[in-house]
């Protein structure tokens, strides 16, 4: 009788031994409003989905699920739930992650942790299933910027070049319709053509090219918050600037230097963009010898938009030098979270002919540079 206990107990030990939750397989869906995708936006949830095959001929009666979600900078969120397996042993895990912030993510190895039917042991397995995304900076919609006007009275001598980019009226071919665009600007035969909102593409006056420049000298910024303002109003700018096919470019003074020479293709905006995804505030030194090793990237002539939150002598400085160098330069003031005035700071840059702006919020980024001033 104990022989056949015995035999019975360690037959039933190697069916749990083979049929555990080491031996898993899973697969994961990544989606966003039901639909597949490789990127969403900062503020916005995953929904993620984990399909989960236990092998073997013994049902468990529970499955402890360990998740753990890493961002590129260390940061990571675990999410556990208990899922009770199918007698064939499959089970699904279904969650919503928080409100993720600007940066790359990837799920490690998911661990799970079981028992069998007996309750006798304990059973541990790592499940391999990877998913990996991007979360874009938060951005807002900029319907106008007044530096860019032609009739401003802002405008001052730095922008006798050309201050706007006019269309002419020679129609160069059609495009999709950009959220804005007026009434006389919509292709109607195109529209009926293809069914979808479609609006006149004309040529346009020649222009200089814009380069905008984000600070991410560690020293510079006060918290994690103020770079993340910095960051999200320089993709607002790249937005702006690329809806009329405006050459545009990107500097970051970071750790070390990274360039995009301006273009005016929706796959260079698109490379930019993915460049600040996962930029950090890790720069060390001071701006004017960090940019004079790039210099020679900037074309003749640009647009020269400084995003930084340092102001004073280092700010004065490098505009005096882009401004020897034939640039126009202008300077985005970033502010700390409690909004501290900058209004003197701004008034010395109107006095000199230079445009200057003060945001303490990506929420008054249109309002600030579509007025002129902060």
């Amino acid at each position: 009788m104990l022989f056949a206990m015995s035999s019975a107990l360690m037959v039933y030990l190697l069916l749990v031994g083979y049929s555990g939750v080491s031996r898993a397989v899973g697969k994961r869906q990544l989606t966003l409003i039901n639909e597949r995708f490789d990127l969403l936006h900062a503020g916005e949830q995953m929904d993620v989905k984990l399909n989960i095959i236990i092998p073997g001929f013994l049902p468990l009666p529970y499955i402890i699920i360990r998740e753990v979600l890493r961002k590129h900078n260390g940061q990571q969120w675990s999410f556990e739930e208990s899922v009770m397996p199918s007698f064939r042993g499959q089970a699904q895990l279904v969650f919503k992650t928080p409100p993720l912030e600007r940066g790359r993510y990837h799920f490690i190895d998911t661990e799970c942790i079981s028992e069998d039917i007996l309750g006798l042991l304990d059973h541990k397995g790592l499940l391999h299933a990877p998913g990996q995304f991007r979360v874009m900076p938060r951005t807002v919609f900029i319907p106008y910027w007044q530096m860019f006007d032609r009739n401003s009275r802002l405008v001052g001598p730095q922008t006798a070049l050309s201050s706007s980019r006019r269309e002419t009226t020679q129609i160069n071919g059609v495009r999709d319709y950009v959220y804005g665009d007026r009434l006389t600007r919509i292709h109607w035969n195109a529209t009926a053509r293809t069914g979808t909102w479609k609006s006149k593409e004309f040529e346009h006056e020649s222009v200089p090219k814009t380069m905008i420049i984000l600070d991410a000298i560690a020293k510079h910024y006060s918290s994690e918050e103020q770079f993340e303002l910095a960051v999200s109003v320089v993709a607002s700018l790249l937005q702006y600037r690329n809806r009329d096919r405006i050459g545009i470019g990107l500097c970051t003074l970071g750790s070390r230097n990274h360039v995009i020479a301006p273009s005016e293709s929706a796959l260079e905006r698109q490379k930019m963009l993915h460049h600040l995804v996962d930029m950090d505030a890790d720069g060390e030194g001071t701006l004017l010898p960090k940019l004079e090793s790039s210099i020679r990237l900037f074309p003749k002539g640009a647009y020269c938009i400084l995003v930084s939150p340092t102001s004073g002598s280092s700010v004065m400085e490098l505009i005096r030098w882009a401004d020897i160098r034939g640039m126009s330069p202008s300077h985005l003031h970033i502010l700390n979270a409690k909004g501290d005035a900058s209004k003197d700071w701004v008034s010395q840059m109107r006095a000199r002919g230079i445009h200057g702006y003060a945001v303490s919020r990506l929420e008054d980024l249109p309002t600030v540079i579509g007025r002129g001033y902060a």
